[in-house]
């Protein structure tokens, strides 16, 4: 798939995201985006309406294949975000808001060739003596890179936000279910809501799955299951006497205004706290973090339900 050169940062001016690489050669939409964006009716939505000249917001956003759509944002993600917020609830209950949630892929332009040049009928001494026929463009997902390297796609809660972050973007409305299989075809590790509005949400490589599968996420640092793994993991390391998980230090994201939320965020997830003997040398700490990192690399759960880690070693007490 093409990645439509994109300036804008998908962390709201908290990261360092690039867009794709605009040179990529372009592929076929995924098939779903491809039958959602031609039962919009080519140059007009599903009322016949023209897209020239038409806002995507307010009365005029009556956005395709979803029948009395107005382009506003899901009421129960908005709830969702406001108990985020609030702290009456959690990063899982805004994913799980998502998966019943229309959300809309911005889709736009790309061009793919330039058609073989013919003879000028008369001559042309200014500009040659050959035209070229039309330059063929394809429409083309948009994919941007996040601060660590990795591809994301982002995805809109409301046709407003969509517009404010690109005008020349066109809608495509579709489950947010729906997105993250777009994003697993493109090799996208995570969906980033609404860039460059109020709020930019980031959905993780799990949660990105979990919405694809139509599943439950659980967030890493939550999850008993994946505690006792990691606590299993230390057997034949006795020089670690527990393990602890907490919420890593890029859980948090933060609204354009500066307020911090508990969960949106794109930096590490999980800390895994590790309570270590006393007594050992800079080379024994070394050694028994390579060695635990090697054994949660080989771990199915670690490696289905992690999506980025940060480690820290604590004393044990006496």
């Amino acid at each position: 798939m093409a990645h439509a050169h994109e300036p804008h940062d998908p962390n709201n001016g908290h990261g360092t995201a690039q867009a794709g690489n605009s040179a990529a050669p372009v592929r076929h939409l995924p098939g779903h985006i491809a039958a959602a964006l031609a039962g919009a009716g080519g140059a007009t939505d599903s009322a016949g309406q023209p897209w020239a000249g038409r806002s995507l917001s307010g009365d005029a956003a009556k956005i395709h294949n979803f029948q009395d759509d107005d382009g506003a944002a899901d009421a129960g993600y908005l709830a969702a975000v406001a108990g985020l917020a609030a702290g009456t609830g959690d990063e899982a209950a805004v994913v799980s808001a998502l998966a019943t949630a229309r959300v809309f892929v911005p889709i736009v332009a790309q061009l793919a060739e330039e058609g073989d040049a013919v003879p000028h009928p008369q001559g042309n001494k200014l500009h040659g003596d050959a035209l070229h026929s039309d330059k063929q463009a394809d429409m083309a997902l948009v994919t941007l890179k996040a601060p660590d390297g990795r591809t994301a796609m982002p995805v809109f809660t409301s046709a407003a936000s969509l517009e404010a972050w690109h005008k020349d973007a066109r809608p495509v409305a579709v489950y947010a279910a729906r997105a993250a299989l777009s994003a697993v075809a493109e090799g996208a590790e995570l969906l980033v809501l609404d860039p460059g509005s109020e709020l930019t949400f980031v959905v993780r490589r799990p949660a990105v799955w979990a919405l694809a599968q139509q599943q439950p996420w659980t967030p890493s640092y939550t999850d008993p299951e994946l505690a006792r793994a990691l606590g299993d993991s230390t057997v034949g390391f006795p020089a670690v006497r527990r393990v602890e998980i907490h919420p890593g230090g890029g859980v948090a994201s933060a609204t354009a205004d500066g307020r911090r939320l508990p969960g949106g965020g794109a930096g590490p997830e999980l800390r895994v706290v590790l309570y270590l003997e006393d007594g050992l040398d800079a080379a024994g700490v070394q050694s028994l973090v390579a060695g635990l990192n090697d054994a949660w690399a080989r771990n199915e759960i670690f490696a289905e339900r992690v999506d980025s880690i940060e480690v820290k070693l604590q004393r044990a007490a006496p």
